[in-house]
């Protein structure tokens, strides 16, 4: 076997071990993905009194949040490593946490642990953006996106970034973000769970030995991650971005690898997506512990599928609908929006129906054939409630088989989080239109020939009336 071989084979099992035991490394604390500022201090506090880390506080954000930065390793090769630049993209942030506890156990993993820790220094910002994290926002404080703010550097988190980029000048950097999960690998209709970038530095999207490098090494990235996801995996778009850090950074001599976190059905907190991404820096520093990126072809780069906005959270096809005099025939691509929760870390659902007409190219993460249906507006059920515990499951089974998806109370009690409500419930004086509208919630039902409902769609959830409904739906204050 030649030795490019047993290299990627190794590559390949170093991924597969990470994978296959991560529950053994994962931070506990953080389960969920709106996590604060305050949630990583007492785990930093931890790694403190671990001598295997330098945990020191190098600057402060608009709003005076520490900003971070652990040092792991007494290697010659200096990794840089970064998260959430973003307030809202967490994911790798908390695969970050999972690495420092792989770093400091011992187990089986020992010798690809020593190699990383003697070959490598890391230096890892686990929360750039603190303030961005707080409100669970993608800019600062300021309300500036940190990823534009590279050659004005407006921000004291860009010019923290800036500044131990060109101080530590590290050999690689890794730029770990989120992105939406509405992205696809190419064509198909797989979300592209992870997507990796080695950015441009010039218009011309040019190859020199730097960008050279992080190309090679997320070749080996692909080719660990496909046997784990097959099919999952995507390549951002190279188009250069003359603000952005990850383009500037490659630019000013680092190796730049964009990990870009996106979706994967039925994972909404991102913990399976987590323990990919955990997974893959894993073997991602392994590789460049030994460096053995060299051994994967360049062309190999360009065969990753580009990443595409293909994806809706639902897509109804080929349904029935009139309105002004007209009856079409459409597809209707419906986006579930997140909307912060009044209390906690949660969130909640609001609907949004983003296209109607023919969306044979896209696709979603979950589909009705509508083939011989027709849709009909929801109806709001007249009679006022006095408070939502005066609906019971079997009532709601009942208004919903007689086309009601919204029902009024007299007060919206400010204690309850619309993700436990029933229905979609609007106050006395509210006034909704459930029309099918471009822009507007996703309200409606499906009906046969006979006229009977086959599916409710409540706030953009589907719910098949031919089988028993569920007590609880995914409920909107409008």
């Amino acid at each position: 076997m030649s030795l490019s071989l047993v290299q990627t084979q190794l590559t390949k099992e170093v991924a597969q071990l990470a994978y296959q035991h991560f529950a053994a490394y994962k931070e506990p604390a953080l389960q969920q993905r709106r996590f604060k500022h305050r949630d990583i201090l007492p785990l930093l506090e931890r790694l403190r009194h671990n001598p295997l880390f330098d945990v020191r506080v190098v600057g402060k954000s608009v709003e005076q949040r520490d900003i971070y930065l652990i040092k792991a390793g007494t290697g010659k090769t200096k990794i840089l490593l970064w998260s959430q630049m973003h307030g809202d993209e967490p994911t790798a942030t908390m695969a970050l946490f999972d690495l420092f506890n792989f770093l400091q156990l011992s187990d089986a993993q020992d010798t690809v642990r020593q190699q990383i820790l003697q070959q490598l220094t890391l230096y890892i910002v686990p929360m750039l953006n603190p303030d961005g994290a707080e409100r669970y926002t993608r800019h600062n404080a300021l309300e500036i996106d940190l990823n534009r703010d590279a050659l004005r550097l407006q921000s004291p988190e860009a010019r923290l970034l800036k500044h131990l980029r060109d101080t530590l000048n590290p050999e690689f950097g890794f730029n770990l973000h989120d992105q939406s999960r509405y992205y696809t690998v190419g064509s198909t209709p797989k979300p592209a769970t992870i997507s990796f970038l080695a950015p441009a530095f010039d218009h011309n999207q040019t190859v020199n030995p730097v960008r050279e490098r992080a190309m090679r090494t997320i070749v080996g990235m692909n080719e660990a991650l496909q046997q784990l996801i097959p099919g999952h995996v995507a390549k951002f778009s190279d188009e250069y971005e003359p603000r952005a850090f990850g383009d500037n950074i490659q630019k000013w001599g680092t190796s730049v690898i964009l990990i870009e976190s996106g979706g994967y059905p039925e994972d909404p907190e991102k913990q399976y997506i987590r323990q990919l991404n955990f997974a893959s820096i894993v073997s991602a520093l392994h590789l460049i512990s030994g460096n053995h990126y060299s051994v994967y072809p360049l062309e190999d780069y360009y065969k990753i599928p580009e990443n595409k906005r293909n994806l809706y959270d639902l897509l109804l096809r080929n349904v029935r609908y009139s309105r002004y005099g007209h009856e079409v025939l459409v597809d209707v691509g419906i986006f579930r929006e997140e909307v912060d929760a009044p209390h906690g870390k949660g969130f909640y659902h609001n609907s949004q129906i983003d296209q109607i007409g023919d969306l044979s190219i896209f696709h979603g993460y979950e589909e009705v054939d509508a083939t011989g249906l027709t849709l009909v507006p929801g109806k709001v059920y007249q009679k006022l409630f006095t408070s939502i515990n005066d609906l019971e499951p079997l009532e709601i089974k009942g208004l919903l088989a007689q086309g009601y998806t919204t029902v009024q109370v007299e007060k919206l009690p400010e204690s309850i989080n619309p993700l436990e409500l029933p229905l979609n419930i609007i106050s006395a004086t509210s006034r909704v239109n459930h029309t099918l509208t471009l822009a507007s919630g996703a309200n409606f039902m499906l009906q046969d020939g006979t006229g009977k409902f086959c599916y409710a769609i409540v706030n953009g959830f589907v719910y098949d009336m031919r089988s028993d409904l569920p007590e609880l739906f995914h409920g909107l204050v409008l």
